[in-house]
Order: structure tokens, then sequence, then C-alpha cells
């Protein structure tokens, strides 16, 4: 294979951090609204497309749904990459769409998160009420 026939993110030589900073990037988000979405500091962001440390496994998803990539991908770079056209290459109302899917698939995953923790510790309370 010669350097031309290369994917754009070689899994043999990308980081996690390289593909999520070139997803960021394809997707048309800066670093600080991509955290905003995500619900974590700009240094925490930083910190990850860094390679310095590595998000939670919820984030992980959120990410990968806003980024519109494959987990798998993400993670290892193999898989659904960030080849469809770049947010600037649509139409606006196109654009804005896409938008609001991805921030409705972020609540959502957000939402199932906060759900879970909550029937956790509903089962708790109810044990213990019970006396276990």
């Amino acid at each position: 294979m010669t350097e031309t026939d290369k994917p754009w993110f070689d899994p043999d030589v990308t980081t996690f951090g390289d593909r999520l900073a070139g997803a960021r990037e394809r997707a048309g988000m800066s670093q600080a609204e991509l955290a905003r979405r995500l619900g974590v500091r700009l240094r925490t962001l930083k910190a990850w497309e860094d390679d310095l440390s590595e998000p939670r496994a919820n984030k992980l998803s959120m990410m990968a749904g806003l980024l519109n990539v494959s987990l798998l991908w993400l993670l290892s770079g193999e898989g659904e990459g960030p080849d469809a056209p770049a947010m600037g290459d649509l139409s606006p109302d196109i654009s804005g769409l896409l938008t609001e899917i991805r921030d409705i698939r972020t609540q959502l995953v957000y939402s199932t998160d906060r759900l879970a923790r909550l029937e956790k510790t509903l089962r708790t309370r109810l044990r213990e009420a019970a006396g276990e």
C-alpha cells in the first residue's frame, strides 16, 4: 500500500487523540463546543486529544454519536470513520437538522445514564427498606 492509498486515519499510526481531534474537526466543531456538548471541561477534552487521559465509556458513546463515527473507529481506527462531508459542505438547513439530531442523541445517552443511576439508587433503597 502506498502512502496515498492509506486511509486518512491509518489505525497503525494514529492514536485515540488523533482520531478524536480529526473527527471533531471534520464535524466542524471547536474543542470548546464539543466539550460543552459532552458536559466536560475544555481541559478534559484537550487532555483526551493530547492522549494524556481517556474518557469513560458513557462519554465515548456520546462522542461517537456527536461526531457521527462508530465507537469502534474512535477506539481502534477500524470501522466507520469520518468519511461523510464536513458540516461546512452542507446547506445550512441540513447542517442545522444534523446538529439537532446529534444534540437529541446526546441528550438520550445522558438521560439513559441518569435513568440507570436513579434505578440503581431506587433498588438499593428498596432493599434497605425491606431489611436486606
